[in-house]
């Protein structure tokens, strides 16, 4: 290094032949430069502030490299996005345009006294993260229960760290060793590691990378956890009155998604049209809502529904049972505004049981000659086919009603 800036001075004394006069101030620096730092791609200015600088020049020098970049006003360098500029001869520019990596370093400002004088400044290029593809992972696929690795690996000066977060802001579940769960909103590391993972634990994950220098990157990455479909049906015995719509629901959880159909037991594959409406309703990743609504149901329409799930893994059903319940057009008792008619003294109809037994299986639920139903739906007379099947209340207002009825004759007469 030394016999390059040997080299520099000679240049400036030779480019300054003149020497100090007694008397005369000799030059000095008026504050020292100050150091860099500069994104890659930006531009980078040292200035270097000279007093009394006279008749002498001003030299810069890339001293880790010892190339010399100028001379007074003079560029020296083959760079061509390095150049020079002054203010009055007393602030000096050295310009970087364009700072590359190989601009980092240690860049010198010199006056041409005898002997030399000089001052340092640094140059720091820093480089915003980036992936590095080779080392990131893509979209994982893993069994539930299994165990689920994802990296990523960022690159950058000064290094980053990368920090993993859930897209859907939920916790992420890490458990060590020992297999105890701990939740964490976010993960510090390049190895997000997720073992015995569940199906509650897919989605897309976040990995993040900064080091201070803007822009901060991202990369999505979508975790898959497959595992056999599984139906739950909320109601396995529907009734509705005959004529009525009626909306049977089954819930399916399956990864991958799983083709869902619905089918009239013992076997037939029920298609879409104006009287089967059907719709699936994707609740999240791997939950869905499978739903069938009959249209004005028919006496034929009863019995068993069964919802299909099947994906790659395997097949689940469940069965939906459908059963006539009496709908308005049953006999109504009306009362209290409203005399109800009665096919007896007591307000009761009567019906023949139908011997049936009663532990026989059939798609109508036995009603008849065993409940009357209101308007709002509610059971307010049961049969008198049986003195047994009366309630206490009932039997205790058929007493009373005929008594108001005796009582009112007597008044009369």
């Amino acid at each position: 290094m030394l016999p390059h800036l040997l080299l520099l001075s000679a240049a400036l004394a030779m480019a300054n032949p003149g020497k100090l006069i007694g008397g005369v101030e000799a030059p000095e620096f008026g504050e020292p430069i100050t150091n860099l730092t500069v994104p890659l791609g930006r531009d980078a200015t040292f200035k270097c502030i000279v007093t009394n600088l006279g008749n002498y020049r001003v030299g810069w020098v890339k001293a880790d490299t010892k190339a010399i970049q100028a001379i007074h006003e003079h560029v020296i360098t083959h760079n061509p996005r390095v150049s020079v500029s002054h203010s009055d001869h007393s602030t000096w520019y050295l310009h970087i345009k364009s700072v590359q990596e190989e601009d980092r370093g240690q860049y010198m400002c010199q006056i041409n006294t005898d002997p030399m004088k000089s001052q340092m400044g640094y140059l720091e290029v820093v480089i915003p993260p980036d992936f590095i593809p080779e080392e990131t992972s893509g979209d994982t696929m893993v069994p539930e229960g299994g165990t689920a690795r994802v990296a990523c690996r960022a690159r950058g000066i000064p290094p980053p760290r990368v920090m993993w977060k859930r897209e859907d802001g939920q916790d992420i579940v890490v458990r060590d060793h020992t297999g105890s769960k701990n939740k964490v909103l976010t993960y510090q590391g390049e190895v997000l590691k997720l073992s015995k993972i569940s199906r509650s634990e897919m989605g897309t994950y976040l990995c993040i990378a900064g080091n201070g220098v803007p822009p901060t990157v991202s990369k999505r990455i979508h975790i898959s956890v497959h595992f056999h479909p599984v139906i739950q049906v909320p109601n396995q015995l529907v009734g509705a009155p005959l004529g009525t719509d009626v909306t049977l629901e089954c819930y399916v959880e399956s990864s991958p998604k799983s083709i869902n159909y619905w089918v009239k037991d013992p076997g037939e594959l029920i298609i879409p049209s104006e009287h089967y409406e059907m719709a699936v309703r994707q609740k999240s990743t791997f939950e869905a809502e499978m739903t069938m609504t009959i249209k004005s149901i028919r006496r034929e329409d009863l019995g068993s529904y069964i919802c299909v799930a099947k994906n790659s893994l395997g097949d689940v059903e469940s069965k939906i049972r459908l059963y006539e319940i009496p709908g308005n057009d049953r006999h109504v008792y009306q009362y209290p505004d409203e005399k109800p008619i009665l096919d007896d003294e007591y307000g009761t109809e009567l019906y023949e049981d139908s011997g049936d037994d009663k532990d026989e299986k059939n798609n109508r639920v036995p009603d008849r000659a065993n409940k009357w139903y209101a308007n709002n739906g509610k059971i307010v007379v049961l049969s008198t086919n049986h003195a047994s099947r009366i309630p206490t209340s009932t039997a205790l207002f058929i007493v009373l009603l005929r008594a108001i009825q005796i009582l009112t004759y007597s008044f009369r007469c």
